[in-house]
Order: structure tokens, then C-alpha cells, then sequence
């Protein structure tokens, strides 16, 4: 009865929040996707950087996974901030290219066709999945409700971290097909 208790008050103060991130955020992209801003030139030079942002992203999840087995409470909490204030910077940036250039047709033939298309998939089904986790995780953390915290961080960490590395792997796999 306690564990429910000390988890329904902060989970039910932020669940509403959770539940309209979660929802608008790929709703908007979605939307956004849709839209062309008019006699603007294609953004080419942000893939690069936002696939830099998604290898910083993947680097701190794993500093901040070290420095909590570390016990290191304040460094890891910096680290996982940071980290969510990228995939911010991340996501602002990706939608701002989608919205001014026409999506990039993978190139590759065969066997890595599949392949590609598989890491994309999987990436992009992850990656919306992962928005409630992480506020979720979150939440729990700034509630100081860490045995719960940690429960659910052992699913989101291996799955935040497969977004951040595939998201530079996508890239690294379709650049070759960039129009300049």
C-alpha cells in the first residue's frame, strides 16, 4: 500500500502532462512533416549536426549510466539532463530540415536496403515510444522515488541509447544520398 501511495501523487501531478507530451509531440512532427515553408532554401547543413547531437546524446547516456553505478547522484543527474535538452535540440533541428527539403530516397541495393530500412524503422517506432519513458523516468526522479525510478530506467536507458546510436547510423547510411 506505501509503494502506491508514495508513486500516485507525483504520477498523477505530472500524468496529464506526460500523456500531452507524449501524444502532441509526434502528432506535431507528424504535421509539421506535411508542411513546406515556402522560398526557404533546403537546411542541408543540419543533418550532420543533428546526427552529431544524437552520438553527444548516446556518449552522455552512457557517462551518465557509469556515473550512477558510480554513485556520482549530481554528475548523473547533469548528464541526463543534458541529454534530454539535446534530443530537444535534436528534434527542433530535424523537424526545421523535414520542413524545408524533400525527404531523401535511400540508394542502397540489395541486402543493406533491408537492412537500412529495418535500423529506420525501428528507430523511428522507438523513438516516439521513448518520449513517455523518459518523462516518466524522469518524474520519478525529481519525485525522489528512486527504487521506481530505477525500475523503469533499465528499460529506457537500453532502448534511449539504441535511438541515439541508430539515429547516427541512419544517417552515416543515407548521406551519400544527400542532394546538396
Amino acid at each position: 500500500m506505501r509503494k502506491n501511495q508514495d508513486i500516485t501523487a507525483p504520477t498523477l501531478k505530472y500524468k496529464k502532462w506526460i500523456i500531452l507530451i507524449s501524444v502532441c509531440i509526434p502528432l506535431v512532427v507528424a504535421i509539421l512533416f506535411g508542411i513546406r515553408i515556402p522560398n526557404v532554401a533546403p537546411l542541408n547543413f543540419l543533418p550532420p549536426i543533428y546526427a552529431s547531437i544524437n552520438g553527444i546524446t548516446a556518449i552522455l547516456l552512457v557517462f551518465a549510466f557509469i556515473s550512477i553505478k558510480q554513485k556520482s547522484i549530481i554528475l548523473h543527474e547533469r548528464l541526463m539532463k543534458s541529454a534530454i535538452a539535446l534530443s530537444v535540440v535534436f528534434l527542433g533541428m530535424y523537424v526545421a530540415y523535414h520542413m524545408t527539403s524533400d525527404p531523401t530516397p535511400y540508394g542502397g541495393k540489395g541486402f543493406i536496403k533491408g537492412v537500412y530500412f529495418f535500423i529506420l524503422v525501428s528507430h523511428i517506432t522507438l523513438s516516439i515510444g521513448i518520449i513517455p519513458m523518459v518523462l516518466v523516468t524522469y518524474v520519478r526522479a525529481i519525485s525522489k522515488l528512486f527504487e521506481d525510478h530505477k525500475k523503469i530506467a533499465r528499460i529506457t536507458f537500453p532502448i534511449w541509447l539504441y535511438i541515439a546510436v541508430t539515429g547516427v547510423i541512419v544517417y552515416l547510411m543515407i548521406s551519400p544520398y544527400y542532394v546538396s
